[in-house]
């Protein structure tokens, strides 16, 4: 609902007055000037931060076109629109104090594929990830190589003349742009491409904008060709945005996609563009080669060009200790083995090649080789020795972990952290080692740390100082350092933007112009009269209107020192968030984040949800609350001494007052706790941990739904209603009551208890309960091969055949199981809020498991996410006191002996596991586990790459989550589920991700434990 424009100041009146108007004449896109869609889209990946008067998302071009044609409207001709796509900039390129306008969620389409022309035509919302799946079939793929290329859109692309990895031989995105579809402000559709003069001369007697722009941009060519060629530096880098040096293209050919390419979204809105694609070369291999200092390094990178490679990416000491101590590093770590002589390795240049044909590469590569052998542990030259990585598996693993070192720069400890201002600098190779020799200096001389990685091919570094934009004094350097590497980069002949755009940076436009400036004043006048396109970045349309500068333009910074200390310590595991936007990951196969997939909402990503949560503490604090205090205070008090309260403050909000945590709630409880983020995320945000911070202050003002008691209270509950399972079953099963539960409670699709005790089960099979009294028992051999199996809910009550199959495996494998008594884990009161309760479980628990483990047997887990828990939840409330519970597969794979001897007894199976999301970015290693514990027992077991199942404990079993926990089983699992080739091949680990399967598509997956069962020879 769009607020009353009464209640609002002027310049909000007149932003809701304009949506409301887009809405009456047809809009059929979104329209969103609620403030949590604002927040969210006041940062990208830069150090800015500004507060957007709303948010649109256009379903198509026609949308588009309504939008521009009513900003010409008298009344809106101050309505100012920024062009948005995934927010990637590290420059404030698509921030607004306007109108943000996204085209990512609805124009993502790819329309045609053209293979025998190696020709694309993609929306501008496209995710180059998500192209070059769609045409990796057929053996091509679409230049250059971004680190960002698994959110970074087509449009984002071109708006910004994106560059990366290869560009040396494949150019810049406008070297692959054949076609571009563009809104102008008038209305107007111009699909423009390279044009011979004739064609000019027709377009040009045009009395539209679109002859007005082709009129105007070849005067400027024709008078000004000598200064444009003696300004524009010889870069392969280079100026990115207006470029007039291409105006005409090599051919001779008036080119206005030059023009558009790296515009930012300051002349129109690219709707649609035709790219050229280029064939996937079939082999692919890389040098990796060492050296003792990172100087030597980058004065290497030029002898080494004379090998003609196809790139050569660098990476520095800290950027390389960072990706080991990350998920990252568990896929690379066989291709940087430790230097024989125990040095440290202070550089790495990442020598590729890529060739059509075998021999052709490995010729090439021993001519690298054959070199370095030569020149061997050279002190002159710095090297330390060299590794190879043959083949693109192993290729992409490695350019993995580079694209990586963008997010991983800011995960170091404390408030002091790499921020990007003056990041991507070019300057000619030859001058790169110099160049950044005096940087350093630079950099040192202000006592500053920093990391640093990039493309030395093309003399382009990223440098990323370390600072904390929260002290004022910090900030201020902001603009002493990037005048002195202004100066620097002139110096040098080269650039201050060689890769990500000039945003807020545009301020040294006229510096590194000149006398060409006004050139560029003059081509923004004429698309963008009113200066409403995106304004103060690039080019201004007239010379009383300034462009934005670097310390005028609010940074994070400034809004976040506003959270007191002891706050912003209380909710560190989302503060740190520095908008690089992994979480936005386009990639369906791939764990996060689920719920950012399944709505295509920003406000449900991980990113979205550490901007509200920053937003929600600075409001707390600016009105005088102080949420630690406050959740102290809650676990102090009784529930029914709070209840009137909260009885009365649901009550108003159901009457329509506004309260901005009703907006960060809509935002948390769409989070599936599956803990993707805090795994992948580069920064470690992890969104269940503040989550459960914040449900349980807002539920310490409002009513909490039914369900929540009833998820939280399950497992306390559970060991007595198993005992009379026909009484729950008969509450949960038949329609009438699901329909009920459904309406009453928000649970749907329960599962129903076994029936079956594991009291008489492990009677049966001669295991007793794990207690001190009981392991006293055991002769020597016996507690040799004793190992306690810790229960939880899930299995232990709802798949308790499992549970009995996993004891009797572990017989056969020659153990003596132990059962642990059960005790609630707390995880789901945790995921809830329910953060005094959580507490009280965790050190009841706790305290069981420690007393059994004071034994000497090792303790392992079932379920994944339960047991995971052990080693993080618990871990943050009761730090050395935690009990330290395996998963059963890392203790199993620690069992290679035994298992070895034992695999006589069984057959040999080829499966293929789906992992559990935890586990396979909480305990990246685990996974590997299984491969190995398979192997050893006669089995193969391949890994299929998935997403998210859209279970997630009870995530899916609440009705409000019902809907978008099925879309996001399609999005991944539902294929490979019903793949024939995959019928009686799949076993799941998570509890949870089997009973989706079930669910779903009533497909039974076992657990690798049951598989392995199976196998047994009778």
């Amino acid at each position: 609902m769009i607020p009353s424009i009464r209640q609002t100041s002027p310049v909000q009146a007149l932003y809701l007055a304009f949506i409301n108007a887009l809405r009456d004449n047809g809009f059929r896109g979104d329209l969103s000037p609620d403030y949590a869609n604002r927040t969210v889209l006041a940062t990208d990946n830069s150090i800015y931060q500004v507060l957007p008067q709303g948010v649109i998302y256009p379903r198509d071009t026609a949308d588009l076109v309504k939008v521009v044609k009513l900003s010409q409207v008298q009344r809106f001709r101050d309505i100012v629109l920024s062009p948005r796509g995934g927010g990637t900039g590290t420059n404030g390129q698509s921030l607004t104090d306007g109108l943000v306008v996204d085209t990512s969620k609805y124009m993502n389409q790819i329309l045609e594929i053209n293979v025998e022309e190696r020709w694309v035509r993609v929306q501008c919302g496209v995710v180059k990830d998500q192209l070059n799946a769609a045409i990796k079939p057929y053996g091509l793929f679409f230049a250059p190589e971004l680190s960002t290329s698994n959110r970074a859109t087509i449009g984002g692309m071109i708006n910004t003349d994106a560059s990366g990895q290869g560009s040396c031989r494949y150019g810049k995105t406008r070297d692959h742009v054949l076609e571009l579809r563009t809104v102008l402000l008038d209305g107007a559709e111009w699909t423009s491409s390279p044009v011979a003069d004739n064609e000019l001369e027709v377009i040009a007697q045009r009395q539209d904008r679109v002859g007005q722009v082709h009129r105007l941009l070849d005067s400027i060519q024709r008078d000004h060709a000598d200064l444009i060629a003696a300004k524009f530096p010889k870069l392969n880098r280079c100026l990115t945005g207006y470029d007039l040096a291409h105006i005409r293209d090599e051919e001779g050919r008036f080119n206005l996609n030059n023009i558009l390419c790296g515009s930012e979204g300051t002349l129109g809105f690219i709707t649609e563009a035709k790219l050229n694609l280029l064939m996937t070369p079939k082999f692919s291999a890389l040098v990796n080669v060492n050296y003792r200092d990172f100087n030597a390094a980058l004065r290497d990178a030029a002898e080494l060009m004379k090998a003609n490679p196809t790139s050569i990416e660098t990476v520095d000491s800290k950027v390389l200790n960072l990706a080991m101590n990350d998920i990252v590093w568990h896929s690379v770590s066989e291709f940087f083995p430790p230097s024989a002589s125990g040095e440290k390795i202070q550089g790495i240049n990442l020598v590729e090649y890529t060739a059509n044909d075998e021999d052709e590469l490995r010729a090439d590569i021993k001519k690298l080789t054959d070199q370095l052998d030569q020149s061997g542990l050279d002190n002159d030259l710095g090297r330390m020795g060299y590794s190879l990585a043959w083949g693109n598996d192993a290729v992409n693993k490695i350019w993995g972990m580079r694209k990586k070192a963008v997010g991983l720069l800011g995960n170091v400890e404390g408030e002091i952290r790499p921020v990007p201002f003056v990041e991507d600098t070019a300057v000619p190779p030859e001058n790169l080692a110099d160049f950044i020799f005096e940087f350093r200096k630079l950099l040192d001389d202000h006592q500053l740390t920093y990391g640093m990685f990039g493309h030395v091919d093309a003399g382009v570094l990223h440098v990323r100082p370390a600072l904390d934009m929260k002290d004022p004094e910090q900030e201020k350097l902001v603009r002493k350092i990037t005048d002195e590497v202004v100066a620097l980069t002139q110096k040098y002949n080269g650039l201050m933007w060689g890769e990500h755009g000039k945003g807020v940076r545009s301020e040294y436009a006229p510096q590194f112009f000149g006398e060409l400036y006004p050139q560029l004043q003059r081509i923004k006048a004429e698309f963008d009269p009113y200066n409403q396109l995106n304004p103060g970045k690039i080019a201004t349309p007239t010379e009383k209107i300034e462009l934005l500068k670097i310390d005028g333009v609010t940074t994070r910074g400034q809004e976040d020192r506003k959270i007191p200390v002891h706050v912003w310590n209380a909710y560190s595991e989302g503060m740190h968030c520095n908008g690089n936007g992994l979480c936005y990951n386009w990639n369906p196969n791939d764990a996060m984040c689920p719920s950012w997939k399944g709505t295509r909402e920003r406000i449900h990503s991980p990113k979205g949800r550490a901007s509200l949560m920053r937003e929600w503490l600075k409001q707390m604090s600016e009105r005088g609350v102080n949420p630690v205090a406050e959740s102290a205070a809650l676990k102090r008090s009784s529930f029914l001494l709070t209840l009137p309260a909260r009885i009365k403050n649901t009550w108003q909000k159901k009457q329509g007052d506004y309260d901005f945590s009703h907006e960060v709630h809509e935002s948390m409880v769409g989070c599936l706790a599956c803990k993707s983020c805090a795994g992948q995320c580069p920064i470690k945000v992890d969104v269940p941990e503040f989550r459960s911070k914040f449900l349980e202050l807002y539920y310490g003002r409002y009513l909490r739904p039914l369900k929540d008691y009833f998820i939280g209270g399950l497992e306390f509950m559970i060991p007595t209603l198993a005992r009379v399972p026909w009484l729950y079953n008969a509450m949960m099963k038949p329609r009438f009551m699901q329909s009920l539960l459904a309406k009453v409670v928000g649970m749907v699709d329960s599962p129903l208890l076994t029936g079956i005790l594991l009291d008489d089960a492990i009677q049966k099979l001669g295991i007793r309960y794990a207690s001190l009294e009981n392991i006293a028992q055991l002769n020597a051999a016996e507690k040799a091969k004793a190992v306690i199996v810790v229960q939880d809910a899930f299995t232990s009550y709802f798949e308790t055949p499992f549970v009995i199959d996993a004891l009797t495996l572990l017989q056969k494998l020659g153990y003596v199981p132990l059962l642990a008594p059960f005790k609630p884990n707390g995880k789901p009161l945790q995921v809830h809020g329910f953060l005094k309760a959580f507490a009280k479980a965790a050190d009841t628990n706790a305290t069981m498991l420690n007393g059994l483990a004071s034994s000497g047997i090792p303790l392992i887990g079932l379920e994944p996410a339960m047991t995971l828990a052990y080693r993080s939840e618990y871990k943050k409330i009761l730090g050395a006191n935690a009990p330290k519970v395996q998963l059963i597969q890392e203790w199993l794979a620690g069992q290679q002996e035994t298992l070895r001897a034992q695999a006589q007894q069984f057959g040999t199976g080829d499966y293929a596991l789906l992992a559990h999301c935890t586990e396979k970015t909480n305990a990246v290693s685990s996974i590997k586990d299984w491969q190995q514990v398979f192997a050893a027992l006669n089995q193969t077991l391949k890994v299929i790459e998935t997403g998210c199942c859209g279970m997630a404990g009870t995530y899916g079993h609440e009705a409000i989550n019902v809907d978008t926990s099925k879309k996001i089983y399609q999005l991944s699992w539902a294929d490979v589920v019903n793949n024939p080739a995959n019928k009686d091949r799949l076993t799941a680990t998570g509890y949870s991700c089997r009973s989706q399967a079930k669910r779903i598509d009533n497909v039974k997956l076992p657990h690798p434990l049951q598989v392995l069962l199976a196998q047994v020879k009778q």
